[in-house]
């Protein structure tokens, strides 16, 4: 009968996911107007914005200070739309981040009304707690340790705890649950109906914790393990978590998409069936023990994910588990009952944080590690799964896997080229045979705090195992095309760098200096340039007055496929390299200067004949790009646009053109 429930527990759970996976092939866009009165469920301000959630199914985002109280009944009007998904490969999906925790609308275009104040009860007590959170100095950790709220904390912080590989010791999950659970058992040790008064705190807990994955996680753990001893199934600890995995997909299959989750539900797993090599009587032992299977065992997760694994994290777990179990979060609930410790806290918060900044900077064992595909993952978790239930042989199998999986960049073959989507700007990466790599502009927005460099460029460099760039080109000195170069140079191994021609400005001359600072060498005005089998031409060799009319108008040929890129280049430029050269067709042209009038002459066009045309370009962007004209005059091409398709890549394999887009 249990093998039964479990089976088809199993189908039915595998066909809402492969429901979630076909409905998200077919996911578009929408915007509707919208007029909805439900409750305020969660509610974050800060100094510069406010995000509200209603009834768990819609967020609003407003950029002011609102006086309203979680379980406030609001009436909301506006324009709500779907989430976009992500527009650059292998990066992070917000849609499906919200879906996993069932909001299916957002808006910043809403105006919001207050219906009713709250009077439930327990939203009454939950205010009261964030009230009395927000009071204190030390309310960012307060509000991690105590409502599973980590959106408070310093995102270069966080930052600094994800790279040091310790960022779950700061998310509600098991190691908090078993602090709770043994003040619980100490306090109400001769109290009858102990346990009922266990499983209604964890269920409060559940509701000031906003109904967090990893917690809920934990709790229905904890509840399946008292009805496996009440009745004695005899079901294994590791097929309990098996099973309430599968329920959990069953109830919402997008929770496949929350990393915390996934996260939670791995460890857990290998740390249950590695029970027998937990136990060590030394406790430094046990905790190194610990530490490398939970290692091993996020490091799929961290590559599918991050694209970086940090070999140091073993041993920092090993330092900040117990730091973090044994004092900060027990601090946090004695500072939240008694605030006179406030103060204190605060200060011994600092120099954690400290201590996080100074030792995340460390990068000596820091690795890249390529998005790997789901047939790796099983294969590196059937291995760990052997090591550790089997035979210690088998470590062998998923340390080459590993190995292969940071050296990925070796065995990349083919080129690809993708036109990424960074808005109103330009940036290009081609990526060549064994990993080499060249990025053609920056993009650019301005005050993003390098959000283009450190959030699209480096990660999808990463996700790919590329750590370092061979040649970044940069076609001339605007912002929007090498804004970000400042920020990807200190960052990311960068080899040489291209400008064009013409007298440097203030952007290109700022970019020089963090050039010198770190010897990397540059160069200008140069005619071609050479990478194994592929050969770069650079066809502009006149020095205008303007900036635009100087921009560096490449020339590529990757096997038989034939590439422009033309930068900002105006119709003057076009005429001088129309009379120079006699340019053939090309496959694959990079419309100039977003789509802009003054580009892209239909003498130009005509003279190339382009079968694929990329614009980009921001969406609803101020200055009207692309041109209707120049659309027009591109009507025999097929065009592409990064504001509606995303980025877009060409893989060339087997030498055979392969188009693909990252559809918003």
């Amino acid at each position: 009968m249990r093998k039964k429930i479990f089976f088809l527990i199993f189908v039915v759970a595998i066909i809402r996911l492969c429901g979630v996976l076909i409905s998200d092939n077919n996911y578009e866009e929408k915007s509707i107007n919208k007029n909805y009165t439900g409750i305020i469920t969660n509610l974050v301000i800060n100094d510069t914005k406010t995000v509200v959630d209603i009834d768990r199914k819609y967020k609003i985002t407003l950029y002011k200070k609102v006086n309203y109280n979680l379980g406030d009944l609001v009436n909301v009007k506006g324009v709500f739309k779907t989430p976009s998904n992500n527009t650059v490969p292998n990066l992070f999906n917000y849609r499906k981040y919200l879906l996993s925790k069932k909001i299916k609308m957002i808006s910043n275009d809403v105006n919001i009304k207050l219906i009713k104040k709250n009077t439930n009860i327990f939203y009454k007590v939950k205010n009261t707690f964030i009230k009395r959170i927000l009071h204190c100095k030390s309310n960012q950790y307060l509000n991690a340790f105590i409502l599973g709220d980590t959106s408070y904390i310093d995102e270069s912080v966080k930052q600094g705890y994800s790279s040091m590989g310790i960022s779950h010791l700061f998310a509600i999950s098991g190691m908090h649950v078993s602090v709770f659970l043994f003040a619980l058992n100490v306090i109400f040790n001769k109290f009858k109906h102990k346990n009922i008064v266990i499983f209604l705190f964890l269920m409060f807990f559940l509701f000031l914790t906003n109904f967090s994955e990893s917690l809920l996680r934990c709790v229905l753990f904890l509840f399946l393990s008292k009805i496996n001893k009440k009745f004695n199934l005899k079901i294994k600890n590791e097929l309990l978590i098996v099973f309430e995995f599968l329920l959990l997909i069953l109830i919402n299959p997008y929770l496949i998409y929350n990393v915390g989750f996934i996260f939670s539900v791995v460890i857990t797993f290998f740390i249950v069936l590695s029970s027998e090599l937990l136990k060590l009587k030394k406790y430094i032992l046990k905790t190194i023990t610990l530490s490398i299977i939970c290692f091993f065992s996020s490091i799929p997760i961290l590559a599918f994910s991050f694209f970086k694994i940090n070999l140091l994290s073993i041993i920092y777990n090993v330092i900040f588990i117990p730091l973090i179990s044994f004092f900060y979060f027990p601090f946090a609930l004695i500072t939240f009952i008694f605030p006179l410790f406030d103060s204190f806290y605060y200060q011994v918060i600092k120099i954690l944080e400290w201590i996080i900044l100074n030792l995340s900077s460390i990068k000596l064992l820091t690795f890249t590690i390529s998005k790997p595909n789901i047939i790796v993952v099983i294969m590196y978790y059937a291995f760990l799964f052997l090591t550790l239930k089997i035979n210690r042989k088998y470590i062998a199998f998923f340390i080459l896997i590993l190995i292969i999986n940071i050296n990925s960049s070796l065995f990349i073959k083919d080129t690809e080229i993708t036109f990424l989507d960074v808005g109103q700007g330009d940036s290009s990466i081609v990526i060549l045979p064994l990993g080499k790599a060249l990025l053609i502009d920056t993009g650019g927005v301005y005050k993003n705090n390098g959000a283009i460099a450190k959030n699209k460029i480096i990660p999808y460099l990463n996700s790919m195992g590329i750590n370092r760039l061979d040649t970044l080109i940069i076609t001339h000195g605007d912002y929007d095309h090498m804004g970000e170069a400042i920020n990807l140079v200190e960052n990311l191994q960068v080899e040489k760098v291209i400008f064009n021609r013409g007298v440097f400005n203030e952007l290109e001359q700022d970019l020089i200096k963090v050039l010198d600072k770190k010897k990397i060498p540059y160069y200008s005005c140069i005619k071609e340039l050479n990478i194994d089998n592929s050969k770069l031409q650079f066809l502009n060799t006149k020095e205008y007055d303007n900036e635009n009319d100087n921009s560096n108008v490449i020339y590529a040929k990757f096997y038989n496929y034939k590439f422009l890129f033309m930068g900002d280049a105006s119709n003057i430029t076009e005429r001088e390299i129309l009379d120079k050269y006699n340019l053939p067709n090309v496959d694959v042209f990079k419309v100039g200067h977003h789509g802009s009038k003054t580009s892209s002459s239909k003498e130009l066009i005509n003279t190339i004949n382009p079968k694929y045309s990329i614009i980009s370009v921001g969406k609803n962007n101020r200055y009207g790009h692309p041109n209707k004209e120049i659309l027009e005059s591109l009507n025999e091409s097929k065009i592409y646009r990064t504001d509606i398709d995303g980025s877009i890549m060409f893989k060339i394999k087997n030498n055979k053109l392969k188009i693909e887009t990252c559809t918003p």
